[in-house]
This record gives structure tokens, sequence and C-alpha cells, in this order.
């Protein structure tokens, strides 16, 4: 049965070539990010070269040089592993206080369902990348609070998609004669309903990966990274005030980005098409 359920899921997520595409290059960008510290052992910081070599310009650093003689493959490399350190960790973040909160809120109703609910709503109101440089320019700049000001700001859109799931749920047979059997209220949401509302939310963190990807590149762009690491954001903001002459100093870091979001999202695509029945049996 388990063997019918997994190839069901491969003919949903391979009915488009889109889907495999998409994560042939997530793995590639894994691939880099595991093996920078090997393939470049030196500090992507170091001075290693000529300032301002173009691409191709020496065959010994292939995607040329900043203003600073920095290597630009090498914090692509390094940079991989920033942006889906970052991606990840507040998505899993996002993910543990959404749904803890939408699944009480969904399965208790009632005062539980409100109190909670305007809690989210009140994060909600808040425009999201306003709230994150306020929360970043507190806490100062770091991977840190990064990641705690991107999570704080996605949880509330899991909550409500888990809360609606669970409304939708909590009345099914199964999950009555669980009570019937006298099975406790925590086994009944995280053993018995939880597992039957997975779908959605695992489409959903694709797409809060990519989202949290594209976020800390802004704040970087900004000035409001953690200095002391190489990222695809911080390489766009060193390099902007020379895009009219070295425009390869932007375009590069933000190709990458580009390629990596769009993989996630294509991946998204492909959970829905194999994870929602609707699609899977057309």
């Amino acid at each position: 049965m388990a063997v019918s359920g997994l190839r069901r899921f491969a003919q949903g997520f391979f009915r488009r070539w889109t889907a495999p595409v998409g994560l042939a290059i997530l793995l590639l960008v894994l691939a880099m990010a595991v093996s920078a510290p090997y393939v470049f052992r030196e500090d992507p910081f170091a001075m290693v070269t000529r300032p301002l070599q173009w691409p191709g310009e020496n065959r010994e650093y292939l995607l040329g040089s900043d203003m600073l003689g920095r290597d630009i493959l090498a914090g692509i490399f390094h940079g991989a592993r920033v942006s889906l350190a970052i991606g990840g960790t507040a998505t899993a973040a996002a993910l543990g206080a959404g749904v803890l909160i939408g699944a009480l809120a969904g399965y208790y109703g009632g005062l539980p369902d409100d109190l909670l609910m305007r809690a989210t709503e009140a994060f909600q109101t808040i425009p999201p990348f306003v709230f994150v440089i306020v929360v970043v320019v507190i806490a100062r700049p770091s991977i840190r609070s990064i990641i705690l000001a991107i999570a704080l700001v996605s949880w509330p859109s899991v909550a409500r998609l888990v809360r609606a799931e669970f409304i939708a749920l909590r009345h099914r047979e199964f999950v009555q004669g669980c009570r019937a059997v006298g099975m406790g209220d925590g086994r009944i949401i995280f053993r018995q309903i939880l597992p039957n509302a997975l779908a959605p939310i695992i489409v959903t963190a694709s797409i809060m990966v990519a989202t949290a990807i594209l976020t800390e590149s802004a704040l970087a762009f900004l000035g409001l990274g953690d200095a002391n690491v190489m990222s695809w954001g911080s390489m766009i903001g060193a390099g902007r005030e020379m895009l009219r002459t070295e425009w390869y100093l932007t375009a590069i870091p933000g190709l990458a980005i580009l390629v990596t979001v769009m993989a996630l999202n294509l991946i998204g695509e492909g959970l829905n098409d194999a994870l929602n029945p609707r699609l899977r049996d057309q």
C-alpha cells in the first residue's frame, strides 16, 4: 500500500516536466552549498586577485572578481549556504508556530479560536517587510535576527491555513471514532487530523522558503544583512554602485536568486499536483 501511494505521488509530481527541472536545479544549489567549504577553502571575503575582472577574463576565477578582488564564484557557493539555511530554518520556525496555533484554534473553536485568530490578525495588520526591517534593526542584523523576523511575518498565513483544514476535518467520522474510544485531544490533533492536513502545508512550505530567500536578499541589499557572512543579497548590494559599468557584479548573484526561487516555485507546483487528489486523479 505504501508502494502504491509512493507511485501515485511520483506520477503526480512528474506529471509536468517543470517539477523535475525545479528539483534538479534545487539539488544543484544544495550541492553548491554543501561543497562550498571544500571547493573554496579560503574565506569568501578574502581578496585573492586583481579587482574588477570580468567573467571569463581569468580562467582561475571563472565568474570574475568584485571591486575588492574577491572571487565571485566563491561568493555564489558560500552565499547558497546562507540563503538555504535562512530559508529553511525560518520556514521551519514559522511552520512550528503556525501549525500549533492553527491546530489549537481549528480543533477547539469557540473562545480559544477567537483569541488565537485575533492575535494572528494583529500580526497581519503590519506590512510584512516593514515588520521584518523593524525586528532586524531592533535586534541588530544577524542570522538569528533575520530568521526570527522572517518567521514572525510568515507564521500567521500558516496558522490560518491549518485552522481551515482542522475545521473541515474535526467533525469527520474518523475523529468521532477516536473520541469514542477515549483518545486524548493531543493524540487526535497530532496523530489523526494533522497527517490528513499535511498536503497544503507541504506545498505552502516550499513557497515560504522561496519567500524567505527573497526577504533575506532584500535585507542584505539594504545593508541589514549579517556582515560576517557572504550572501547573494549582500553581493548585489555591494555591486549596485557600479551597476552601469560592471553590471555583472549584481547580475550574477541576482541570477542565482532568480533560479533558486524559480526552482522552489516549480517544486511547489509539482507537490500540489502530487498531493492534491483532484489534480492527481485527472
